[in-house]
């Protein structure tokens, strides 16, 4: 876990709470929170999911969702960041990932918002395996 005034990112086995996240990037000076939460979904590719599997080490994992804060923040205007990401056995419904930015305008937040995503899914070094409801697994490239 990595936190500074500004963000606060981790990489986690536990449940992901969304609470803890939003109050850490709210502030007076901010009128925008843009919260992403990504869950695990029951179809990938028209096959049927029973449960995700993330894998990866926490430290470099931390590292790089630090340097894609510090890239947001260097692009937008934005007050606070936090990004948590979950690895291990994940069930229907339960979160992978929460992302919570603050700002001063909502159009900030958004952008930044999405920034972050998209960037985790190319740079995030987490491996994801789905496990299908016919018994059969595969792997995943992008978290």
């Amino acid at each position: 876990m990595i936190q500074t005034d500004h963000y606060w990112v981790a990489v986690v086995s536990e449940p992901l709470e969304l609470l803890p996240l939003y109050q850490f990037v709210l502030a007076e000076n901010c009128g925008a929170v843009d919260i992403f939460v990504g869950t695990v979904r029951n179809h990938a590719a028209g096959r049927a999911v029973a449960r995700l599997e993330y894998h990866g080490y926490p430290e470099m994992g931390e590292k790089v969702l630090e340097q894609i804060a510090r890239r947001t923040r260097e692009r937008w205007n934005v007050h606070r960041i936090a990004v948590f990401h979950r690895i291990g056995l994940l069930e229907l419904t339960e979160a992978s990932v929460i992302i919570v930015v603050s700002s001063p305008h909502r159009a900030e937040a958004f952008e930044a918002c999405r920034f972050i995503i998209e960037e985790i899914k190319k740079d995030l070094p987490v491996w994801k395996k789905e496990h299908f409801v016919d018994g059969q697994s595969e792997w995943k490239s992008g978290s």
